[in-house]
């Protein structure tokens, strides 16, 4: 079973960027549909970003679109933030995805690990 461990997160002011990392230590994601979602405090879990194994296909929330890119290379994936809200301020986690789909990608919740908390002040 893949263990993923999100990393990169910290404390911003609103209008600035962090760029989040996710890993796999001992093995690559390249097999891998992978991406991200957010939970906040009160708030339900949202699926923010995810890529599909060859890169060929990305989802992005509303919320997000055009603010952050999701990247990926053999062994991590990436997610640039971007424009940075305090509406953004969430812990993230890194995650596979069953389907990324650009329009109703479907999470897989069995797979992700510890995540990695942003906030952003206003």
């Amino acid at each position: 079973e893949v263990q993923l461990q999100a990393s990169g997160g910290g404390l911003v002011q609103a209008g600035g960027s962090l760029r989040l990392s996710c890993a796999a230590p001992g093995r690559t994601l390249d097999d891998y549909t992978i991406g991200w979602f957010r939970q906040a405090p009160g708030k339900e879990r949202e699926g923010v970003s995810c890529m599909s194994s060859n890169g060929g296909t990305t989802y992005y929330s509303d919320s997000v679109k055009g603010r952050f890119t999701i990247s990926r290379d053999q062994e991590k994936v990436f997610l640039q933030m971007n424009s940075l809200k305090p509406e953004d301020t969430a812990v993230y986690f890194c995650v596979l995805y069953a389907v990324c789909d650009p329009v109703r990608p479907v999470i897989d919740f069995g797979v992700f690990g510890q995540g990695t908390l942003v906030t952003v002040s206003s």
